[in-house]
């Protein structure tokens, strides 16, 4: 049994699972590879192709985390938090996770669905009426009514009818704080009709407003009593404590030759910000959002206690999207790919070309932090790396979202 200190380095047997404040990675001991299904050279091929990157200078510095059957086989942190800094990243490195912030959200909404605050098929309007009676502008420029209200499930799955983010770009929804922006939004057209189109843009910072509104608390204290305090994630939420600012990984591109460089301005939130991103404000590190997803994973309980019930979560995991709508992020739509409740989720194996299970629920970070849920392989994996533009495809960033799956599953030995 292996446990990291906080370089990320492996080091010998240490006993003790740590106390309660203690932060999420003290918690986690290292299990053997075989115990939990994998061989061990297929995890060590894992670290190794992760580890090239950095060499290669592809990568400043790369934590990934591996578990399966509740088992951390893998927690491996190689690499700098600053690509022309010594300082080297570690198990308990701080990154900006963006849109890994969406999940949170949706556990949050579904919380609250649980007690009953609002129901799938609601109109949006009930709970947001300065929604009522929102337009659809078409392609020729005319304004006409929705062919039929927004419902709260297209609104969990980015079907509402609204543009996707760049759309709204010129109108700085973020100016203020979450009302502000419903404000802005009540004044403008839909983008499309409700459930005919998949749109990535402000749907979950709609949410987080919803959750204020509905829970009569911000979203940060939210966050903090409802997931983040009884999870133990003591290192995630919208801002980081001056103390820990030393912990977080700067942002990353590429030069004119392909290598990583650190850009000149990489600010890091040390105070509550006003506007708060239920779409992708979060900080958060490898084993705290370890622990999110376990307890997903488990059904939506992590060391006796519950911030889901296990028919929520599969609710969650279950697409909702109309026949014919597809999730297309970076292009063509992804075949055998559907999306649920702020997830999107893997529903034909035989189609799709992916190496999770059925069922695998998963999303990324625009800074390139990736993770995947597979309850039919019983696999969590929490990727984390911090480059602008690290979630688009052919912007210099590896392929590391491909790459970590192929390597994973080659691994395993043991089959549900």
């Amino acid at each position: 049994m292996r446990m990291l200190d906080r370089r990320g380095l492996i080091l010998g047997a240490v006993g003790g699972l740590g106390l309660a404040a203690s932060p999420a990675w003290a918690k986690i001991r290292l299990q053997p590879p075989a115990s939990a299904g994998f061989s061990a050279g297929g995890v060590a091929a894992l670290n190794t192709q992760m580890r090239a990157l950095v060499d290669q200078q592809k990568l400043a510095g790369v934590v990934t985390l591996l578990a399966r059957r509740g088992k951390v086989v893998n927690l491996d942190a190689y690499g700098r938090l600053d690509a022309g800094a010594p300082d080297p990243v570690a198990a308990d490195s701080i990154f900006r996770i963006a849109s890994m912030t969406k999940p949170v959200t949706g556990v949050a909404m579904m919380q609250l669905w649980e007690e009953g605050r609002w129901k799938l098929d609601d109109p949006v309007a009930r709970h947001i009426p300065e929604f009522a009676g929102l337009k659809v502008r078409t392609a020729g420029g005319d304004l006409v009514d929705q062919a039929s209200p927004m419902t709260m499930a297209q609104l969990m799955s980015h079907t509402a009818g609204f543009g996707v983010s760049a759309a709204y770009a010129s109108q700085n929804l973020a100016e203020s704080d979450l009302a502000g922006m419903i404000a802005k939004l009540a004044a403008l057209p839909l983008a499309s009709q409700p459930g005919t189109d998949w749109a990535y843009g402000p749907v979950v910072n709609i949410q987080g407003y919803l959750v204020e509104k509905m829970s009569g608390m911000d979203l940060a204290d939210y966050f903090q009593k409802r997931i983040f305090d009884p999870l133990q994630m003591t290192d995630t939420q919208f801002w980081v404590d001056s103390a820990k600012a030393s912990r977080v990984a700067r942002i990353h591109t590429y030069d004119s030759g392909g290598r990583i460089s650190a850009l000149p301005q990489s600010p890091v939130l040390t105070a509550k910000p006003r506007f708060l991103s239920g779409s992708g404000g979060l900080y958060s590190t490898a084993p705290d959002y370890y622990r999110f997803c376990q307890a997903l994973l488990q059904g939506g309980e992590l060391a006796g206690v519950r911030i889901l019930r296990p028919e929520t979560v599969a609710l969650m995991r279950r697409s909702v999207l109309t026949p014919g709508v597809g999730v297309d992020l970076y292009g063509p739509v992804q075949k055998g790919v559907g999306f649920g409740m702020d997830f999107a989720v893997h529903e034909d194996p035989s189609i799709s070309g992916l190496p999770q299970g059925k069922d695998t629920y998963w999303w990324g970070g625009a800074f390139g932090t990736w993770f995947w849920i597979d309850p039919t392989h019983d696999i969590v994996f929490i990727g984390m790396i911090q480059n602008l533009n690290g979630s688009i495809p052919g912007a210099g960033t590896p392929p590391v979202r491909d790459i970590s799956p192929a390597a994973v599953y080659a691994a395993l030995t043991g089959r549900p």
